[in-house]
Formats: C-alpha cells, sequence, structure tokens
C-alpha cells in the first residue's frame, strides 16, 4: 500500500514539474503572433476609422488570440472552429437584433443560439459567443452596420488572425498550427 501511495505522490510531482515549467520559446512565439495578428487589424482600423470608432478590433478577437497563439493543439483553436464559430454567431448576434427589441432579451438568445448551432455544426469556439453578445449589445455603429458585420469586421480579422498563425506558429518544428493538416488534404483533393 506504501508502495502505491510514493509512486502515486511521485507520478503527482513529475505531472506538476511538467506543468509549470516555463517554456521562454512557446512564450515567445504566441507573444510574437498574437501581437502581429491583433497589430495588423488595429493598423487597418486607423486607416479606416478614426481612434475613436472601434470597428475592427473586436473583443472577441482577444479570446480568440489566446487561442490560436497560447493553445494551438486545442481542437477550439483549429481553423474550422475559429471562422465557423464566428461567423454562426456573428449571423445569429445580427438575426435577433432586428427580431427582438429589448437588448437583455437579446443578448441572451444570441449568446444561447450561438452556442447551440456552434455545437450541432461541430465549430464550437467560446469568443464565438462574445461576437454574437457584441452584435447586440455594440456601440449604434455596430448595430448600423447590420449583415455587414458578418464580413467586416468579424471574416476580415479572423481571416487576418488565422493567416497570422499559420505564419507564426509553424515558423518552428515544435509549433505546427493547425493541428491536423487532414482539412487540408482533403480541400487539395477536392479543389485542386
Amino acid at each position: 500500500m506504501r508502495k502505491k501511495i510514493k509512486r502515486s505522490l511521485r507520478v503527482a510531482r513529475i505531472v506538476v514539474y511538467k506543468e509549470t515549467l516555463v517554456n521562454y520559446t512557446e512564450h515567445f512565439w504566441t507573444f510574437l503572433g498574437s501581437f502581429v495578428g491583433i497589430g495588423l487589424i488595429g493598423l487597418m482600423q486607423s486607416f479606416y476609422l478614426s481612434a475613436s470608432d472601434n470597428l475592427f478590433l473586436v473583443g472577441s478577437f482577444g479570446a480568440t488570440s489566446v487561442l490560436i497563439y497560447g493553445v494551438i493543439n486545442s481542437p477550439l483553436a483549429q481553423p474550422r472552429n475559429v471562422i465557423g464559430g464566428h461567423l454562426i454567431s456573428a449571423l445569429v448576434g445580427v438575426t435577433i437584433n432586428y427580431f427582438v427589441p429589448y437588448d437583455w432579451l437579446a443578448a441572451a438568445l444570441a449568446v444561447s443560439s450561438s452556442i447551440v448551432l456552434m455545437q450541432i455544426t461541430k465549430t464550437l469556439h467560446p469568443p464565438g459567443g462574445a461576437t454574437a453578445l457584441i452584435a447586440v449589445i455594440g456601440s449604434e455603429k455596430i448595430k448600423a452596420l447590420g449583415f455587414g458585420y458578418v464580413i467586416s469586421p468579424i471574416l476580415s480579422g479572423v481571416v487576418i488572425l488565422l493567416f497570422v498563425a499559420m505564419v507564426f506558429n509553424n515558423i518552428t518544428k515544435k509549433r505546427s498550427y493547425p493541428r491536423n493538416k487532414y482539412w487540408y488534404k482533403v480541400w487539395k483533393r477536392k479543389y485542386l
């Protein structure tokens, strides 16, 4: 019995040790990728809008950056989930905003509906809930975009973030994004 307890403690120490190791290279690439991704969206915004009109820098992009630059092997950080989750949520948010007059009800419906639709389509991406919420409770400028919100800032921003993630997460041999290259092989066989 004592041997089992000692062995369990030893295994627990090893797991805790490995989980708390600081990998400076990983942190460097995470920082650089997220900096360039969000920076490019901000730069694009600065050419089109004044400093007070934050239409391209959507809050949910910060959470997406955490996933696609910091937790690159997570199923929730893969391109299908990132694109699908944001687009479905943006469509749901804008649609509900048109039909539901009360912000509190629209917010609850938008987030809940987008989660269920992401689950059904297997494109679950947690920042998508924020994308739907922003479509409902955002400023009047965001609401005025209507379904244009889906294309810009959401689709354009997601494409920029994914492009930067694919570049920076594949620079070193230790990082590989997306996790499963299968989606590319299927696309290549189907369309090329």
